[in-house]
């Protein structure tokens, strides 16, 4: 594996042929979490939720972000003793062992040491890891290792709970579900890139969505993979075209998803999946699930599963993709 390459991230784009012009919708954009939010929703008395939702991204990042020392996450992974924590942070954990047991261990909340070894996540990818690194990691790699006494978590020294395929997911459910208590009914909520929409837009038309195809650069004339309508459904991409590696000598894909049982990056011919379903949380995780399963394993899965719909991208040959869709995402592409 020694050539690393970066391919364009299947963004979400939100189509609107117009500026809001109807002065009770609300555009709210920035960045959070280490990426770009977009949120837009038809306003109660043209109420500004600015500082509300600035509020919620940095109430979540203290409670389960890896990259803030003082955050509770950081505190439980220290390791071998019981901490007490909030309960934004227990209903990711709970959520991610139900999926974790679902998907035999193929989602797996205690997969930060892997994800550290590797480095992604970082600029630089590691090339040096060998097998004996894995095995010392994979030793310190399991959900049933979590120990949870009412609102207290502990894990075993060593282990690093690991939520970055499922918190962000969340926090588009936060951010819709708060908008809701407020009686929002019209809203679509994008953080980078998993989206929650209801109700419509600006224009009384159901929110559009575009998902750029996995190419190096952006083509005008054919930029998406699709365009979809997203009415009161959730959305996420996951794929190999944000990081990966090719081996030289193989022409094998190294996915940035790291599958939790061999202690590698998945190797398949999947590029990306894009899965709908009625939380965010659960498209965001689920998507995962898929990338490490690959092609045939998440067809299987998804195929399982009569409240998940989806989209792949994947190889046939190296530069020539095909897709395949279930029935019901079908229904949801408008172009």
């Amino acid at each position: 594996m020694k050539k690393i390459l970066s391919i364009l991230l299947l963004s979400i784009f939100v189509i609107s042929c117009t500026q809001i012009q109807d002065s009770t919708y609300i555009e709210l954009n920035g960045r959070a979490q280490g990426t770009t939010y977009q949120i837009k929703y038809e306003a109660p008395n043209g109420k500004n939720f600015k500082d509300d939702i600035e509020a919620i991204f940095k109430r979540i990042d203290l409670s389960m972000s890896t990259y803030v020392p003082t955050s509770l996450i950081s505190t439980v992974n220290k390791g071998d003793t019981l901490v007490h924590v909030d309960t934004l942070f227990l209903e990711v954990l709970d959520r991610s062992i139900e999926i974790a047991n679902e998907s035999n261990g193929d989602f797996d909340p205690t997969i930060g040491p892997l994800v550290s070894l590797w480095g992604f996540g970082f600029e630089e990818v590691r090339q040096d890891v060998n097998r004996e690194m894995v095995n010392d990691r994979l030793e310190r790699v399991g959900y049933k290792q979590i120990e949870i006494k009412g609102d207290s978590v502990r894990i075993p020294e060593g282990f690093q709970i690991d939520f970055h395929a499922i918190a962000q997911g969340y926090t588009v459910d936060y951010i819709a579900d708060y908008l809701e208590g407020y009686e929002v009914t019209n809203y679509m909520v994008e953080v980078g890139g998993e989206v929650r929409a209801r109700g419509v837009n600006q224009k009384g038309e159901v929110w559009r969505i575009g998902v750029d195809k996995p190419s190096e650069e952006i083509d005008p004339e054919g930029r998406f993979q699709f365009i979809l309508e997203l009415e009161n459904k959730a959305l996420a991409t996951s794929g190999s075209y944000r990081k990966f590696w090719v081996d030289e000598e193989t022409g094998e894909r190294y996915s940035h998803t790291i599958d939790p049982k061999t202690g590698y990056p998945a190797r398949n011919r999947l590029l990306s999946v894009s899965i709908i379903s009625g939380s965010s949380m659960d498209a965001d995780a689920y998507a995962t699930v898929c990338m490490v399963r690959g092609v045939e394993g998440c067809k299987e899965f998804l195929n399982s599963k009569d409240n998940l719909e989806g989209y792949l991208v994947y190889d046939v040959d190296p530069g020539n993709w095909t897709t395949f869709t279930t029935e019901g995402f079908e229904q949801y592409i408008v172009n």
